[in-house]
């Protein structure tokens, strides 16, 4: 095996055959801290701050500190922390990555959660006793512009500056964080699910926005890579017209999923062919045409209800759009999601004023949103997307997590749920309604 090592570049090995290249496989390995490296891994220091030119670092929006606690072990006797969320990146290309932390530290406890990109939630409280040290791993999908090498993906301005959007793979560590070590490389193997949806879907950027597109990750184990390609704002309609559906045809292989939830801005659509049993119904047939032309799978999603109550009880809406949605379903022969009907139970069940737990509802901040989800909201709706799976019996469901059956009936209570929040917030209400 020859090897090539350049600054700030990930390990590129090649596997030669006689003159026969086999296979590629990009590798960077980490050793956070102190002045002692281990084999094979590259120091990162405190003052190792992100460059385009070293290709790695931490992002400068906040510090970090080594801790060196001696012993022989040179990959665990130090370690990176902070009292606040900071940001690890490093620069690779478009691809699904397995990333596997070593986390603990030889003297006190720690407890890591740890998100990817734009807060995707990858590991949740991963705790570790004095003395005790654990490797986790997850998969993080990168995604660019390109299209074939043709044309691009048609950005919204607030995409330009997302982590989802830039060339690097970003880390955030958060809690108690011990961070020993990180390795990342680059794999082919893993089951693709795309998601295609609007602001209830996309990696939201900013506390306290949240949806359950950035949440499902965390329930999955590697084997599974989710690339969240949805935006606030979109319908099916310019979800199409922005080359979104073209970027996931253009990258999808056999046996990869696209999960696909509209509705909320497609309401609002006018035109002769505007409607749940016209343009809508129509562009969810050409989804499910187009994907298994790729031999992808596609799953249709209802979209999730608004918080809306009458006499303590939740209203419908979204008109028919749910109804075209289970039709198209039924007709395509595709497995469906019915998002509708189980956030209407789990809001009746939080209550008329429980349920606010589950939005960005804070009037101290003047904010009063009925359908956008906060965090808590978010999770409780990745777990209901998680038992659909279970029922609808998609292979995908052999890669969950073990987990207790989720019943939207009995939501998690939201008092015990915990989210460290990450640095960037924002007032603005993403687009759509």
């Amino acid at each position: 095996m020859k090897s090539v090592k350049r600054p700030g570049v990930c390990l590129l090995a090649l596997l030669l055959v006689g003159s026969t290249a086999l296979a590629q496989k990009a590798t960077c390995k980490y050793d956070f801290g102190g002045k002692e490296v281990a084999k094979g891994y590259t120091r990162v220091s405190a003052a190792d701050t992100y460059s385009e030119k070293t290709g790695f670092g931490f992002e400068a929006s906040t510090p970090v500190k080594e801790v060196d606690r001696g012993g022989k072990d040179a990959l665990k006797r130090d370690y990176i922390t902070s009292e606040k969320p900071f940001y690890f990146s490093v620069k690779v290309p478009e691809g699904n990555y397995k990333v596997t932390v070593t986390l603990g530290d030889s003297k006190s406890k720690s407890t890591t959660t740890v998100k990817a990109e734009s807060r995707r939630l990858m590991l949740e409280k991963v705790a570790t006793n004095a003395g005790e040290f654990v490797t986790k791993t997850f998969i993080v999908n990168i995604k660019d512009r390109q299209i074939n090498g043709t044309t691009k993906v048609g950005l919204k301005e607030r995409e330009e500056s997302k982590l989802d959007w830039d060339n690097k793979l970003t880390l955030e560590f958060a809690l108690q964080p011990a961070l020993a070590a990180v390795e990342i490389t680059k794999v082919e193997d893993q089951i693709t699910v795309f998601l295609a949806g609007n602001s209830t879907v996309v990696n939201q950027e900013n506390e306290p926005w949240a949806s359950w597109g950035q949440m499902i990750p965390r329930f999955f184990k590697p084997g599974v890579a989710i690339a969240n390609h949805a935006e606030s704002g979109l319908s099916l309609g310019s979800f199409i017209s922005s080359r979104r559906l073209d970027k996931i045809l253009s990258v999808i292989k056999p046996g990869d999923y696209v999960f696909v939830e509209f509705g909320h801005n497609d309401e609002k659509e006018k035109g002769p062919n505007a409607g749940p049993y016209k343009s809508y119904t129509e562009r969810l047939q050409h989804f499910a045409r187009e994907v298994k032309g790729k031999g992808g799978h596609l799953v249709i999603l209802t979209p999730t209800a608004r918080r809306s109550f009458k006499d303590g009880v939740m209203t419908n809406s979204h008109g028919d759009y749910p109804d075209a949605a289970r039709k198209v379903a039924l007709e395509a022969n595709v497995p469906l999601i019915d998002l509708t009907a189980h956030t209407t139970t789990m809001y009746e069940a939080l209550g008329v004023e429980g349920s606010k737990n589950a939005f960005v509802i804070y009037p101290e901040q003047n904010l009063n949103d009925n359908t956008h989800f906060n965090p808590y909201g978010a999770y409780q709706i990745a777990k209901i997307v998680a038992e659909g799976i279970k029922a609808n019996k998609l292979k995908l469901a052999n890669y969950l997590v073990e987990m207790p059956t989720f019943d939207p009936k009995k939501p998690d209570a939201f008092q015990d749920f915990q989210w460290p929040a990450s640095p960037n917030t924002s007032l603005l209400k993403p687009d759509g309604n």
